[in-house]
């Protein structure tokens, strides 16, 4: 029984560490992630599924429209007929009748017509010819087709910020590896100052300033490390990742090279490959259809119909569902009381004149179609100085890059044949201390440069259109 229990509790507690085991996702991942969960990934893909839904509505507008309908009526008091006397027979004789004279308005009963009618019948209609419906298939691809730019928009973005703030939480691991290194070496430090101390080789002074560094240091990494669940949390944010579930980084800053040719860039450069420059172009297209389709309308339309069906009367309601064989019509007996009908035809619609209305719209839409134009020309300059500011903060960015590598190699090297020194008791631990504090600061440099490097990259790669976007979320 015991050992069932101790079993029990083992694999409660494997599944538990199971459930609570951390996601790791490389950059490629994190970007993959964003692409299927992001809101503004959700809605991108929610208006491609309704532009494709628009697509296949513009097109049913010129499919046959068919449509029935049943009725069943019952007049519980018929209209009366009117007419005036005119003395000479008619359809009703009221000779008979007393003081009749010629002249007198005399109504009459409706025998034309019983008190219960039923009808059932189906009205097909077809387009045959529509200048704005032509027009409006070519609009609803090119809608289409926007929607799908403007995806590719959005998923530009998502990659920007995703990469970012991954390139955050990554430096900022490797800042928290290098304030444990750092406070390793002066813990390490500490301890040597207090053998030192207690032979009588150091004094209290010593001690106690390189205590306060290590405590410092030790509440600036507490700092640190709170500051990178906020980075964190921003990079979950970016990926609509869920905020109470762990994640863990993957990869290494080693693996992160940072390019600093950019002969290639210029070579294929064309405003095309920018989204949003491909958005715009189809917004032209669009408008032109515009133009297009207020011009349709001056042609005429043409459309065929039909109404099919069968129609009966009958005194009562319930009359009009029994069969009644006394009923006689041109080909005999009937074998009920519903006869079928037809009606089969044509109709052209043609607004021969609609003063300046219409030549009015059509200037309108081409005005915009200017506007258009102009936006062009607008989005073409802001594209350049887009990409010659990407390009200038990319090259400063990479030559500050360097100096701070070569910054803190040297720190590097200063903190270590300092506490050398001190060790062997050529130096002080005041220089012990400063070189700790130099060292800690070009790590700080270093590290800020290389964020600065790697955001300035990506931006660069915004504004040349290079922006990769996994082909698995691609449509």
């Amino acid at each position: 029984m015991k050992k069932q229990f101790v079993l029990a509790t083992f694999l409660v507690i494997a599944m538990a560490a199971r459930g609570q085991s951390v996601q790791s996702f490389t950059l490629d991942q994190c970007i993959d992630f964003a692409l299927k969960n992001a809101i503004s990934a959700q809605n991108a893909d929610l208006d491609e599924r309704i532009a494709t839904a628009k697509v296949k509505e513009t097109i049913g507008l010129g499919l046959p429209q068919i449509s029935g309908s049943v009725g069943v009526q019952h007049n519980q008091q018929l209209r009366r007929f009117f007419t005036q006397y005119s003395g000479q027979g008619g359809f009703i004789d009221l000779s008979s009748v007393p003081g009749i004279q010629v002249g007198d308005v005399v109504s009459a009963q409706n025998f034309f017509q019983l008190k219960s009618a039923g009808d059932a019948g189906v009205t097909i209609s077809q387009l045959i010819f529509n200048g704005s419906y032509l027009v409006g298939l070519q609009a609803s691809q090119a809608f289409k087709e926007l929607s799908i730019r403007t995806t590719a928009q959005t998923h530009e973005q998502i990659v920007l910020s995703v990469t970012k703030a991954y390139y955050g939480v990554l430096i900022n691991r490797e800042r928290t590896k290098l304030f444990d290194a750092n406070l390793g070496r002066l813990d390490s430090l500490l301890r040597n100052t207090k053998a030192l101390n207690k032979n009588g080789f150091a004094e209290d002074i010593d001690v106690d300033r390189i205590q306060v560094a290590y405590n410092n240091l030790s509440a600036e990494r507490e700092k640190f490390i709170n500051l990178n669940q906020v980075v964190l949390a921003l990079l979950k944010f970016q990926m609509n990742y869920p905020m109470n579930e762990p994640l863990e980084v993957a990869g290494n800053l080693g693996d992160v090279q940072v390019e600093t040719d950019l002969s290639n860039y210029a070579q294929d450069w064309d405003y095309k490959k920018r989204p949003d420059f491909q958005v715009l172009e189809v917004n032209h297209r669009l408008q032109s259809l515009n133009v297009k389709n207020q011009s349709a309308g001056a042609l005429p339309t043409l459309a065929g119909f039909a109404n099919l069906g069968y129609a009966t009367q009958s005194p009562n309601v319930r009359g009009l569902f029994q069969t009644n064989t006394n009923i006689q019509d041109e080909g005999g007996v009937g074998p009920d009381k519903w006869y079928g009908y037809s009606l089969f035809g044509v109709s052209l619609n043609w607004n021969l004149f609609t003063g300046f209305s219409r030549s009015q719209k059509i200037q309108q839409e081409k005005l915009t179609l200017l506007k258009i134009d102009n936006a062009f020309r607008q989005l073409k300059s802001a594209v350049d100085l887009e990409i010659a500011q990407a390009s200038a903060m990319f090259q400063n960015a990479s030559k500050t890059l360097a100096v701070q590598k070569q910054t803190l190699d040297l720190a590097a090297k200063v903190a270590r044949v300092t506490k050398l020194k001190y060790e062997q008791g050529l130096g002080s631990n005041i220089e012990v201390i400063d070189a700790e504090n130099s060292l800690k600061e070009a790590q700080i440099n270093y590290y800020n440069a290389l964020f600065d490097a790697l955001t300035a990259k990506v931006d660069l790669d915004k504004a040349y259109g290079k922006i990769v976007i996994p082909t698995t979320t691609q449509n």
